[in-house]
Parts: structure tokens; sequence; C-alpha cells
């Protein structure tokens, strides 16, 4: 059953704290650290009961409070090469890295940490508005599933004939649905992290201040002050001595009022920006709201330091280039939302980035050292160096991969086909070694492919249809394999992408373009070794000047041109 947004709990008669008090969800548990595995997810009815039992089986393993991906497995009952997955995402999402798990999530994971992702696997995204104008969408949004009667409401082409914030939740709606959920099911997961004692009632469940900690999987307050230290019966504990578990009831109560603090200033803060062009998302640090004369160069930043949540957004850009290097991104994390016939570029090392509702686009990610997610995208080239990748509900994308992990793929895929990494810029090298990105791994043809039905999505699913598992990718045939050459902008010389790339390119890809390199320079021979007059030369040059510009605005890149010219 979704559990559907809360209203907003009425706040105590204090006043209302400042904004650098409040507590707020992490997103990234949330937008990343979602799997639509079936035997992760428990029917709320039966939740706690179930993650009770969990948490019997894996304590009872040998493990010290570890678990591994075979405790996992057998604990859930699920393959191991889906355990392992989630133990990587877990790796993938925590605040801080494990070393006993490790930054890849090979290890054995904290089990308060396995129990509190586990936990939100029940939670179900917040629902799309309704679009006014869906039957308008149909003849270019094309019903060749089952599943295109929801994932229709998302398509890249109704978010361009649509005002898109008007109609996809804000990071405010999301916000709010994300605290919601969790000041519902905070006593449950409260009582899984706590320790009984001998007593009655309340007083038979404690935390102690370790596992009180774990909680900063799931919450943090916006300037960054330790859930520890924030909690007055955790203040200032000395760090010789252990400090006294505290009673669960009494953590309970101290959360509560903070989310219902934290919800009631985020509702108004949203209901003050609603019919806006920008609703609420003015408290994040934002590349939005292009313009018709230069969108690339318009920067928008909330004018209070304390809303700043570490994201940065590429939005709503259209038939244009947009360049951003290491210090034009704030934060480390970045989302790229509703660009359409556009290309990208982002040179800069991040955690997480998300790639959502675009179309016709080529998107540039120099270092992802976490997770690249990629949604509800139609002809997208997308060029990553990751961690990891996700891709869901997309169509007819390529994506040029350097990655150490097997991409993701779920949901309802068309027509996707994977290839090796092509490019290369100056600072890739150094920005993959500071995020840990291993250029000696890449497993870009090895897709792990699970069902199309995601779960954690609150749209109705239709009647009578069971899940299967999603449509794969490809492997992009190695004569359609081309580079992707970086303009130079670093002032440095020697940018090959398949000469300086870190990543090494497959034997048949390499022939294919080693193939292609030989026949143009047969060209280029024959053409020099023509016995042509000076008139005669002219005419060719002319003819070839003429079938390239052709051939420029033939492909759209006449405007690369363009846009490239007026930086």
């Amino acid at each position: 059953m979704a559990d559907e947004p809360l209203d907003p709990p009425q706040a105590p008669a204090a006043a209302s704290p400042t904004p650098a008090e409040l507590l707020r969800p992490r997103r990234e548990a949330f937008e990343h650290g979602l799997l639509p595995i079936p035997r992760l997810i428990f029917p709320e009815g039966t939740l706690t009961q179930t993650l009770a039992q969990v948490k019997e089986k894996l304590a009872a393993a040998e493990g010290g409070g570890r678990v591994g991906a075979s405790a996992l497995a057998e604990a859930l009952q699920v393959p191991h090469d889906q355990a392992a997955l989630a133990l990587g995402t877990l790796a993938a999402v925590l605040p801080a890295v494990d070393p006993a798990l490790g930054a890849d999530g090979g290890g054995a994971a904290d089990l308060r940490d396995v129990l509190l992702f586990l936990y939100i696997q029940s939670y179900k995204r917040l629902v799309p508005r309704a679009h006014r104008d869906s039957p308008a969408v149909t003849d270019v949004w094309p019903s060749t599933s089952a599943f295109d009667g929801y994932l229709s409401a998302l398509s890249p082409i109704q978010l361009v004939r649509s005002n898109s914030r008007r109609f996809m939740p804000s990071q405010a709606d999301e916000e709010i649905h994300q605290l919601s959920y969790l000041q519902k099911h905070m006593a449950n997961i409260l009582a899984l992290l706590a320790d009984s004692v001998e007593g009655e009632g309340d007083d038979s469940l404690v935390l102690t201040l370790e596992s009180f900690e774990h909680l900063g999987f799931l919450v943090h307050f916006s300037e960054g002050t330790p859930l520890s230290q924030a909690a007055t019966f955790f203040a200032n504990s000395d760090p010789d001595m252990p400090a006294a578990p505290v009673p669960a009831a009494q953590v309970h109560d101290w959360i509560s009022q903070n989310i219902s603090y934290s919800l009631e200033f985020s509702t108004e803060k949203s209901t003050s920006k609603e019919g806006s062009q920008q609703v609420a998302s003015d408290i994040d640090v934002t590349m939005a709201d292009a313009n018709a004369s230069n969108p690339r160069n318009i920067t928008l930043t909330g004018t209070n330091p304390t809303y700043y949540r570490n994201t940065t957004f590429v939005e709503g850009f259209s038939k244009t280039s947009v360049v951003k290097h290491a210090s034009d991104v704030k934060g480390h994390s970045l989302k790229v939302l509703n660009c359409h016939d556009s290309v990208i570029y982002i040179f800069a090392p991040l955690k997480y980035a998300t790639v959502y509702g675009c179309s016709d686009a080529t998107v540039v990610l120099g270092a992802i050292g976490k997770v690249v997610k990629v949604e509800h995208c139609e002809r997208v080239h997308i060029i990553a160096a990751a961690k990891r990748i996700c891709i869901a509900n997309c169509r007819e994308c390529i994506f040029y991969l350097g990655v150490n992990h097997q991409p993701l793929i779920v949901g309802d895929n068309h027509k996707l086909q994977v290839a090796p990494f092509n490019t290369y810029y100056p600072q890739l090298g150094e920005h993959m070694a500071k995020v840990g990105i291993d250029p000696a791994v890449n497993r870009w043809d090895q897709p792990f492919v699970l069902g199309v039905v995601d779960p954690h999505d609150s749209l109705s699913h239709p009647a009578g249809v069971s899940d299967v598992q999603a449509e794969s990718a490809t492997r992009l045939d190695p004569d359609l394999f081309t580079s992707f050459l970086i303009p130079n902008w670093f002032g440095a010389e020697g940018q090959e992408p398949m000469k300086y790339s870190p990543f090494q390119l497959p034997e048949i890809y390499w022939a294919s373009q080693s193939k292609k390199l030989a026949a143009l320079e047969d060209i280029k021979k024959t053409i020099r070794e023509l016995q042509l007059d000076d008139n005669r030369k002219k005419e060719l040059t002319n003819v070839l000047h003429a079938q390239f510009k052709d051939w420029l605005y033939a492909s759209g890149n006449i405007r690369q041109l363009y846009c490239l010219q007026s930086d």
C-alpha cells in the first residue's frame, strides 16, 4: 500500500526554528538507494515484524554485527548477485565510507545500516501532478508497451509541452513527502535500532549513541551539525566515557518534534512559491530557467546560504550548449533535468548525477564517484565515467561508459545500446582519481537487468500486468562507434580521445577506429596527389566546404559551432 503524504502536524507553541536548525531527509538514500527487487520490499502491514525477524537471522549469523552478501542472500532468500547489488547500493548511499563494507560494497555492512536500507525499500515516490493535455502527446510518444499508460505521464515530449515545474514534484515537494514518510515510520525504525532492556512499556527499548548516529543515513541537519551534537541527550558526551543509552521513546519525541518543525517550514515555503516560475527550488543551487538569448550563462543561487543543499541543477535548456567546469558546480550532486536538443558538458568530479526527462541531447559527465541515474530519456547520448550507473525507462539511447560496476537496467526500456567510453579532457584522470574511479576496470558491456515494474512508483500499474525482466541493452556496432572530441577549452594539445582516454578501448572497437582513420588518411593523400591547377583546386575546396556545411545543418551541429563561438 502506498504511503500517502501526511498533513504536517501542528507545531508547538514555541517559536519556529531558524532554517539552519531544520532536519532534512538525505536525498541520496531515497533517490539512489531504492532497488526494484520484490524480495527486498515487504508489505507495510508486516514490514516491522518481517524486518525484526530478518534482524534476528542476521544477528545470529557469525559476523559480529556485520552482514555480508552470503548472509543477506540467505536471510532474504534472494540470489547472491542481488544481495551483492544491495550491499553495493548501500555503500554508494551511505553518508560516509564504511571501511568494513568498502566503497564498492564488497565487504560486510553494519547490521543497523542494512536494516535502515531494507526499511526504506517500502518508500513510494511522490506522484506527479496530472497533466492537462495528456491526449495531445500520444501522437509523439508511441504506446508500444502495456506500461506506457503510466510512463507517458513522464515522457520527455510531454515535459517539453508543459511547464514541467507545474506538473512535476519540486525538490521541496519531494522533501516534504520523504519527511512525512519518516515521521510516519520513525517509531518502527527506532524499534529496529534499539536494544531491549529490563523494564516495562517504553522503557524497555533504549538507543545507544552509536545506534542513534546511524540515523544519519536517513536524516541530517542542513548546516551539517552531527545528530549526536544536536540532540540534548547526547550532546557534548565525553568521548572517553560511553554515553548512557537513552529510551527510544525520548529519541522518538525529539525527532518527531524536529520533523514537525521542518515540515511546517518547508510547507509554508512551498506554498508561498506556488505559481511562480520556480516552485520552491530556490532553496537549491540552480542553473535553470534558460532564456532565449544565452541560457547557459545564467546561474541562480538561493539568497539565503542556510538553504544550500549540495545540489546543482542544469535545467530546461533547449537547442544550446552548456559547459560547466569544476569551478561552476557547487556541492557533490548534479541534476540535468528536462534538457532537449542540446549538448551538456560537465567537467567536474562529483558523487552523484541524475539525468531526467531529456531528449535528443548529448550529456558528458566527467567523473561520478558514486552513482549516475538516467531516467525517462529519449534519443539521448550519455558519455560517463562513473562507479555505477542506473538506467530506467529510457528509449533509443546510447551509453558510452567507463564504469567499475555492471550498468543496472530497470523499468520499461526500448532499444538501448551500450558502448565503451569515447572521450577525453585533460583533467579527466585527476577527476577520476579524486572520486575513486578505477580506469583499469570497465564493465560497460555487462548489464545487470531487473524487472519492468518499479514497486517504489506510486502511480498505478496496469491491471493484470505481472512483472517481467526489463529489456536489456545491446552493444553498439563497432562500425558505428565514434570518438567524441571535446572542444579545446583547456588550452592543451593532444586531446585525441582514443589516444589519451584512461579506459582501454576493446580491440574490436579499436580496429574499427583504426580502419576509419586509415581511410581518412587515404582520402587526404589522394587529394594531395591530385594534379590540379589552382582553379580546379579552388573548385574542389568549395565543393568540400559546401558538403561539410550541408552536413552541419542537416545534423544540427551548426548550432554547436555558434554556441562555442559565443563562449
